[in-house]
């Protein structure tokens, strides 16, 4: 029985194999996590950061408390003031999509029925963020981002 000899065109060929696999994986990779980017929050974050502090104490002094959940096709997004009642605002914003990518991004159409805003949604498992933005009658934005998970 003869011994089988590594040579060096057999390392070449190994060592070539390996690190195609692995630049071809990195490469992957990269494409797919540049090409799902949802985007940039802001367009200039230090023009966002010198209101930064006055929107968000104004935001604070508003004193709400806002939860969404999905039960039944329907999205029911609550929002309280600090006496626990409803609070019905001047305009209201949003978008509903997954983390990682826009593609599912959707718009709901939210009604107010008197203690909440309800949108009829279809939404597939996992896990989903609303991204709102609501005007107070006074005029305050308040804008929250509220993480939903949809049960399968």
């Amino acid at each position: 029985m003869s011994e089988r000899v590594i040579t060096g065109r057999h390392v070449l060929i190994g060592t070539t194999a390996a690190f195609s696999v692995i630049i071809g994986v990195n490469i992957l990779l990269a494409y797919k996590a540049v090409a799902t980017f949802p985007g940039l929050e802001v367009k200039n974050s230090y023009v966002a950061s010198q209101s930064f502090d006055a929107d968000r104490k104004a935001q604070l002094a508003l004193g709400w408390d806002v939860s969404a959940k999905v039960d039944g096709g329907q999205l029911r997004l609550s929002i309280i003031d600090g006496d626990g009642k409803p609070v019905r605002v001047s305009e209201l914003t949003s978008t509903l999509g997954r983390a990682t990518e826009v593609k599912d991004d959707r718009t709901p159409e939210f009604v107010f029925d008197g203690s909440a805003y309800v949108a009829p949604v279809d939404l597939a498992p996992g896990n989903w963020n609303l991204r709102m933005v609501a005007t107070a009658n006074d005029g305050t934005k308040f804008q929250q981002r509220i993480i939903l998970y949809v049960k399968g």
